[in-house]
């Protein structure tokens, strides 16, 4: 899993923006300091979505190798009756 969020380092702590929803309470973490005069927010953005695909294709693996998967006649049968599809 991975979640992106903004806060402030200050005085020593890092104050985030908003509270994580789904982190246990004892979490690694990454911090990244940037520098506020380089920060271009659209190279940002798509940083951050780079390392959410990722994250969504490593979960993926892992739920492939934990034997989680489905066969794919199951799927498009799913998605034909969800949006209406014929077959």
């Amino acid at each position: 899993m991975l979640k992106t969020i903004e806060g402030i380092y200050q005085n020593g702590q890092i104050q985030l923006a908003t509270q994580p929803q789904d982190v246990s309470e004892q979490s690694q973490v990454l911090v990244t300091f940037l520098d506020p005069g380089k920060i271009d927010p659209i190279k940002l953005r798509q940083l951050i979505d780079r390392l959410e695909t990722i994250a969504g294709i490593q979960q993926g693996f892992d739920e492939l190798n934990a034997g989680q998967t489905r066969p794919i006649e199951n799927f498009v049968l799913e998605m034909q009756q969800k949006y209406d599809i014929s077959g």
